[in-house]
């Protein structure tokens, strides 16, 4: 698999960074399923064969394993075990993996991971990283410590404002649309959910609420998960590629097949349904303030 480059790294490392850790088991770029996670005890060394050598930046981590996404954007999932070493480029590192996990592999870190593989997935040998990226990360990471505290104190502010105002004006809405039982964005799709986040931040006391929709196919479960998937992806990229604040976003939520666009019985009135309404809102309270 290809290195990630030092310019493209850097930025990965500080989108990665600014958005808060997540659980090791992600859902792939392609909107496909949820990758499969390493499972069962570890063997010993001696029981496994050389894996493939994986370079790429740590995208999750939890306790005993990690994701590491190359420059491809495939993602892979890696158990860490008591006997992975962990090295930087001043030498191997002195500290129980516990205290490796939890202070040296930081979400955003650039990585080179030696693997062993057996039949239940990829083990880390040894993992190299270097000196002046784990201490780029560690400022990363504590700065953005720092902007989750003010963003939080943002966040109360803005819920004193509103907390009791249930009723909000729509100022526009803006529709994505989705191929069949797909949660992939479409590059014009992205260009029209960062054009609405600049018309909403034009406007004051604005914020966006996103509704997932899905056309009739499917059952009811799918559709229900499919709408969900599909407004946390534009949710995810309106703060990631658009700037949107957090603080500013009511809360998500899937529709499935319900409230339709168009009639679901031709295949024009489906690809109009198999969408996410961004809605610009203001609470009636408030507008015109």
């Amino acid at each position: 698999m290809g290195a990630v480059s030092k310019s493209s790294g850097m930025l990965l490392m500080l989108a990665m960074l600014a958005a808060p850790a997540v659980a090791a088991q992600q859902e792939d770029t392609s909107g496909g399923d949820v990758m499969a996670t390493v499972v069962g005890t570890l063997p010993s060394p001696e029981q496994m064969t050389k894996g493939p050598k994986v370079e790429g930046i740590i995208s999750a981590r939890t306790d005993g394993r990690m994701q590491v996404t190359t420059a491809d954007g495939s993602n892979t999932t890696i158990a860490i075990a008591d006997y992975t070493k962990i090295k930087s480029s001043g030498g191997f590192l002195g500290l129980s993996r516990d205290k490796l996990a939890s202070n040296q592999l930081l979400n955003g870190l650039p990585v080179t991971v030696d693997t062993l593989q057996w039949d239940g997935g990829l083990v880390a040998n040894q993992i190299a990283l270097k000196s002046k990226d784990l201490r780029t990360a560690s400022m990363i990471r504590t700065g953005t410590d720092q902007r989750f505290a003010e963003q939080t104190a943002a966040t109360e502010a803005l819920r004193g404002r509103v907390g009791d105002i249930d009723q909000y004006n729509i100022k526009g809405t803006t529709n994505v649309n989705f191929d069949v039982g797909k949660a992939v964005l479409s590059e014009q799709g992205k260009a029209d959910l960062c054009a609405a986040a600049t018309q909403a931040d034009g406007m004051d006391n604005a914020l966006l609420l996103v509704v997932g929709y899905t056309d009739s196919t499917g059952s009811q479960e799918f559709n229900q998960e499919l709408s969900e998937k599909r407004a946390s992806r534009v949710v995810n990229y309106l703060q990631q590629a658009c700037g949107w604040k957090p603080y500013r976003m009511l809360t998500p939520t899937g529709m499935a097949e319900a409230d339709p666009a168009a009639d679901n019985n031709t295949p024009e009135g489906k690809a109009q349904n198999r969408r996410v309404a961004v809605n610009i809102m203001v609470s009636k309270g408030l507008d015109g303030l």
